[in-house]
């Protein structure tokens, strides 16, 4: 594939760029929101890897990136990385349907796993952080629609939110694809996601997961 990072760490920038150049990807790497938006509009990439926070400001300018850049390239798949967890960015993505992912930057230091995970966003999956996905289910409350499901069908759809497939989630259960399968339909059917709904439905079952206040709520 070949993929544009965007990092303004030159450290880190340059780390990711061997990373994935060693997996056998094209690598372009830049070090700001204008050097994103510029690679990308030059030869639109596979897929994009961008830190959330990048000069001028430090604070959200790669997820403004990534946004804008979904905008006006439809579908073009996005990795987001941070260093700490924010439950609205997440969502935020989430919301852009598949072909996007959250992770924080430790997960950097994994590389099958950070690997792993930029293929299945380039593939059009949706990946959100293992940590995020643990910090959720730590939580006092859940949404009200949540709470229809059972202990197995919670965590399915926690292992849904990471990313992972049918098959991976049946093998750490130690049980059939069609077991997995079904826990799926009834997760859908219990989260009112019915196979007429418009869109991806594993991605609104994760953008249900994700949805929360600061109270652990339903907004």
């Amino acid at each position: 594939m070949r993929l544009v990072i965007a990092e303004d760490s030159a450290l880190l920038r340059e780390g990711l760029a061997l990373i994935l150049a060693g997996a056998g990807h094209d690598v372009t790497a830049v070090g700001d929101m204008d050097g994103l938006l510029g690679a990308v509009a030059a030869d639109p990439p596979d897929a994009v890897v961008t830190d959330i926070r990048m000069p001028p400001g430090y604070r959200d300018e790669g997820l403004r990136a990534a946004l804008r850049l979904r905008r006006e390239h439809a579908e073009l798949p996005v990795l987001v990385l941070s260093q700490y967890v924010e439950h609205a960015y997440a969502t935020e993505l989430v919301e852009l349907g598949g072909g996007v992912g959250y992770l924080l930057k430790d997960r950097v230091g994994e590389v099958p796993e950070f690997l792993a995970a930029v293929e299945e966003v380039a593939a059009g999956g949706t990946v959100i952080d293992p940590d995020i996905v643990r910090k959720l289910l730590g939580r006092r409350r859940i949404q009200t629609t949540l709470e229809r499901l059972t202990d197995r069908e919670r965590e399915v759809l926690a292992l849904i939110a990471q990313g992972r497939t049918n098959a991976s989630i049946a093998a750490q259960f130690a049980v059939t694809d069609a077991a997995i399968a079904k826990h799926i339909g009834n997760i859908l059917t219990k989260l009112d996601l019915p196979p007429e709904t418009d869109g991806h439905r594993r991605v609104l079952a994760v953008l249900a997961y994700l949805r929360y206040d600061s109270n652990g709520e339903a907004p």
